[in-house]
C-alpha cells in the first residue's frame, strides 16, 4: 500500500512540476531527506524518484517564465570553483572509475541545488523550501522523540536505510543542523498552536539527537546551543530555559548514555576513536603524497590503506568532513571547501546587519542567524563525520544566498521610493 501511495504521489506530481519547477525542489528535499520510498518494503523501494523528479526540475528550469539570475556574489563563484575542482580531483584520481561513479552522484547534489538556487524566486517559496527540509526530517526527529520517551532512553534512533543519514551519528547531525530552521520557522507562525506544535516538536527532535548516543552530535550540541544563545534577543531567558531543557532531558537518559559520553575523555581506550584516527592520518598521508588533488573520490580503500595509514589493516571511512575533503581533493580542495562555509557564515552576517532595525526584514534577520547556527552544527559535528558531500549544508548555503538576494530586492526597491519621494519634493 505504502509503494503505491508513494509511486501515486510522485508521478501524480510530474504535470505540476513542470509548470511551477519551484514544486520539484520542494518534492526533491522530501526525497532526499525523508526518503519515503525506503519506509516502503516492496517495488518503490529502488524506484528511481529522485532521478525522474530531477529530469522534470530541469525541464522545468527551461520552460519556467519566472526564474532568477544567477546571483554571483563570492559565496557562489567559491561554490563553482569547489564543483570544478571535484571535476579536476576526479581526472587526476588514484581509481578513476571508482572516483567517477562518486563523481556522478556528486553532481547530481550540486547541479540541483544549482536549480533549486534559480527557481525559487521570492520569500514565499523559500520559506515552503525551508518547510519542506524541515518536514521530511523532522519526521525522524519526532518519530524517534517520541520512541525515545517510550523506551526511556535505552534504544538508538537510525535514519532511513540506504541514505547519507542512515546511521545514527549522521540522523543526529542532520536533525542538529533543523533545529535552528524549526526555531526560525516557529518564529515566523502567526497561528499560537502552530507555535506551540513546534515547540514540542523541537523537544522531542533533541531527544532522538540525545539518543543517537552520538559523541559528535553531543560536542556539535554543545556548540549549537553557545551559537544559538549567542544569537538570541533576550539571553537571560534563552539561557535559563535552555538550561531547564537540557538538565531535563539528560536528566530521562539512562547511565549507558553516560557511559557514552564519558569515553570522549578516553578515546586512546576506545577502538572507534582510535579507528577514526588512523583514517584521519591515512587521509593526510595520501594528501601530503598527492598535495594538489588528492586520491579522487572513493580513496578511502583497504588497499591504500595499507600504503598510508599507520595502522594498515584497521580500514575506516573518512569519519570527518575535513580529512574526507582532504583525502579525496587535497590541500587545495581542502581549502575551497573551508572558505565556502567561512564565506557562507559572513554572508549570513551581511543579512543580519542590513536587516537590524527593519521590522519588514525581520523574517531575514531571523533566518540568517538560524543558518548560521545551523553551519556551526555542521562544522562542528561534521569533524567526526563522513558528509561532505550531504545535500543538506548546501540547502543552508543555497537559503543564505537566496536571503541576501530578495534582502537586497527590497533594500533597493525601498531606495528607489525613497528616491522617487526627494525628487518628487524638489519639483
Amino acid at each position: 500500500m505504502r509503494d503505491l501511495f508513494i509511486t501515486l504521489v510522485i508521478f501524480g506530481a510530474v504535470p505540476f512540476i513542470l509548470m511551477r519547477p519551484y514544486i520539484g525542489a520542494y518534492v526533491w528535499a522530501w526525497l532526499s531527506y525523508m526518503n519515503p520510498h525506503r519506509l516502503s518494503w516492496g517495488f518503490a523501494y529502488n524506484m528511481p524518484f529522485a532521478a525522474i523528479v530531477a529530469g522534470m526540475l530541469i525541464i522545468g528550469l527551461f520552460t519556467a517564465k519566472e526564474k532568477n539570475k544567477f546571483p554571483v556574489n563570492i559565496v557562489t563563484i567559491i561554490w563553482l570553483i569547489f564543483i570544478f575542482w571535484l571535476a579536476v580531483s576526479t581526472v587526476f584520481a588514484i581509481d578513476v572509475d571508482e572516483s567517477m561513479f562518486e563523481f556522478k552522484r556528486v553532481m547530481k547534489i550540486q547541479l540541483i541545488t544549482l536549480v533549486t538556487l534559480l527557481v525559487i524566486t521570492d520569500k514565499k517559496k523559500l520559506e515552503y523550501l525551508i518547510w519542506a527540509i524541515v518536514a521530511s526530517l523532522s519526521f525522524f526527529g519526532v518519530k524517534g522523540g517520541a520512541f525515545v520517551m517510550a523506551t526511556a532512553g535505552s534504544y538508538r534512533v537510525w535514519g532511513p536505510p540506504d541514505t547519507f543519514i542512515e546511521g545514527n551519528n549522521e540522523l543526529a547531525l542532520a536533525l542538529l543542523m533543523i533545529i535552528p530552521l524549526m526555531w526560525h520557522l516557529r518564529q515566523q507562525a502567526k497561528n499560537i498552536w502552530l507555535r506551540r506544535i513546534m515547540v514540542v516538536f523541537i523537544l522531542l527532535t533533541l531527544f532522538s539527537i540525545i539518543s543517537s548516543y552520538s559523541r559528535g552530535a553531543f560536542l556539535a550540541a554543545g556548540a549549537v546551543l553557545l551559537m544559538f544563545w549567542l544569537k538570541s534577543s533576550k539571553k537571560f531567558v534563552i539561557g535559563i530555559s535552555l538550561v531547564v531543557v537540557v538538565s531535563a532531558v539528560l536528566a530521562f537518559m539512562p547511565g549507558q548514555y553516560f557511559d557514552r559520553m564519558n569515553t570522549i575523555q578516553n578515546y586512546e581506550e576506545d577502538g572507534s576513536a582510535l579507528g577514526r584516527i588512523n583514517a584521519w592520518y591515512f587521509a593526510f598521508n595520501l594528501a601530503m603524497d598527492r598535495p594538489l588533488t588528492g586520491g579522487g573520490f572513493g580513496t578511502f580503500t583497504k588497499d591504500l590503506f595499507i600504503t598510508y595509514a599507520p595502522d594498515p589493516f584497521d580500514h575506516h571511512d573518512a569519519h570527518s568532513i575535513y580529512f574526507e575533503v582532504l583525502g579525496e581533493q587535497g590541500f587545495i580542495g581542502l581549502a575551497i571547501f573551508l572558505a565556502l562555509w567561512f564565506f557562507t557564515f559572513r554572508l549570513c552576517s551581511k543579512i543580519i546587519k542590513q536587516t537590524k532595525n527593519s521590522e519588514e526584514l525581520e523574517w531575514a534577520n531571523s533566518l540568517a542567524k538560524m543558518v548560521q547556527v545551523g553551519v556551526v552544527a555542521y562544522i562542528v559535528g561534521g569533524a567526526f563525520l563522513g558528509l561532505a558531500y550531504f545535500d543538506l549544508p548546501y540547502h543552508l548555503m543555497i537559503i543564505a544566498v537566496l536571503c541576501h538576494m530578495f534582502v537586497q530586492k527590497e533594500l533597493d526597491e525601498a531606495s528607489n521610493k525613497d528616491t522617487g519621494k526627494s525628487a518628487g519634493d524638489e519639483l
